[in-house]
């Protein structure tokens, strides 16, 4: 079947004025993860208010809604956007600025929401054009472990028959708006979190003799972690580990009885993500018990690595190209963030592309940063591309 181009693009551009309303008023309504309320309730008062199929209260927030096309088939194919927001204040000035203290959507999030009700309304519009089940599954709790994705897939929100695959778009403020990226294979990195506690016997610090000292055991503890990556570690293969905290709350004069660290280690291949898990394991607890003291070393595994499906990438690249044309479309590097999008893609073949959303015209800040915006005008881009990939994937896979 051959893509109805056009279409797309005219269905994408009538709808585009809604899509950026609905945009807006998720980022004036930003909620933080599992707390999606009175985001899922609006989403489900729309979903009611143009007539589409769903259920609700997965995860208490999650929402899968379906449209069927005009020809039969059992296929049933996926896109995911997330609902959650951060726990940041947002400093912007306009119109649509976060009216919850504290609560922003600067992971672009309010983006990803509005963009599959689009995608929705274009199907719906286009469902002539597709045969089997386009699922749209409107997903919370991205932002925190363990991930929304893996208690939606837990709920039984795929269904009773896997999908044949599934997509999700991400804002990307390092490319402009206009433009689209793609990476085939390992993409993003696996995520595990790092909780450590080194035990000591603390004291006045002008008596270190009497002392078993948690602040000296935890800063050899520190650098001797990166060997970790430098020595235990293939240096073919992406990895980091980062302490981002320590917590010793001692004073000029006093020695504490603990210190707390927490960090990050993340990779892309499974056999030796856990094998380097026995690695800090072993080198903490040992650096601890030559130095008098004791560790305890908690390590919460977080989500697996995102790996896009060659074949699936491929073609929504190519159609990618085939709406916009080949200069707007680029070749994305790889990544040592994370994404639960991960956890979807160890149950199918899944393609997680980025958005260009960076102004044309003036700076664009990082994501989760409080001055964190999006160039509107990508969301028609984005509206555009989801349809059309999930219009190609149900006529090839019928």
């Amino acid at each position: 079947m051959t893509l109805p181009k056009q279409a797309i693009l005219e269905a994408a551009n009538r709808i585009s004025g809604e899509v950026i309303e609905l945009r807006r008023h998720f980022h004036k309504h930003p909620e933080l993860s599992f707390q999606e309320f009175e985001t899922s309730k609006f989403v489900q008062e729309w979903l009611t208010k143009k007539g589409f199929q769903f259920k609700c209260d997965y995860v208490n927030t999650g929402i899968v809604a379906e449209i069927k096309g005009v020809q039969s088939s059992d296929t049933v194919f996926c896109i995911r956007g997330d609902m959650d927001a951060l726990p940041i204040q947002e400093e912007n000035l306009v119109s649509y600025v976060s009216q919850n203290a504290g609560v922003m959507h600067a992971c672009g999030h309010d983006v990803h929401t509005s963009c599959i009700m689009g995608t929705m309304l274009v199907l719906d519009r286009l469902k002539d054009h597709f045969s089997g089940t386009a699922r749209f599954i409107f997903q919370p709790g991205e932002e925190v472990l363990p991930g929304g994705a893996k208690l939606m897939i837990e709920e039984g929100a795929l269904g009773s028959t896997m999908p044949s695959g599934i997509i999700g778009q991400h804002v990307f403020p390092d490319l402009e708006a206009g433009k689209v990226g793609f990476r085939s294979g390992a993409y993003m990195a696996s995520a595990d979190e790092l909780h450590i506690t080194i035990k000591g016997k603390g004291g006045h610090a002008a008596l270190p003799e009497k002392l078993v000292d948690p602040i000296l055991i935890s800063s050899h503890v520190i650098v001797a972690l990166q060997q970790v990556v430098s020595r235990r570690n293939n240096p073919k293969l992406p990895s980091v580990l980062s302490i981002g905290r320590i917590e010793a709350l001692g004073a000029t004069n006093v020695i504490p009885d603990t210190v707390s660290l927490k960090g990050t280690f993340r990779t892309f291949d499974e056999t030796w993500r856990f094998q380097a898990h026995e690695h800090i394991k072993k080198l903490i607890n040992g650096i601890a018990e030559s130095m008098g003291g004791s560790a305890d070393v908690d390590i919460q595994v977080g989500y697996p690595s995102v790996f896009n499906q060659p074949e699936l990438t491929e073609r929504s690249k190519n159609i990618a190209i085939n709406l916009f044309g080949t200069e707007r479309v680029v070749d994305l590097e790889m990544r040592m963030t994370a994404e639960d999008f991960s956890w979807y893609t160890h149950h199918m073949p899944g393609c997680f592309y980025r958005l260009g959303t960076a102004f044309h015209d003036k700076p664009t800040s990082g994501l989760h940063a409080s001055t964190f915006d999006v160039d509107e005008q990508a969301l028609e881009m984005g509206v555009a591309l989801l349809s059309a990939i999930a219009i190609n994937e149900l006529s090839i896979q019928s």
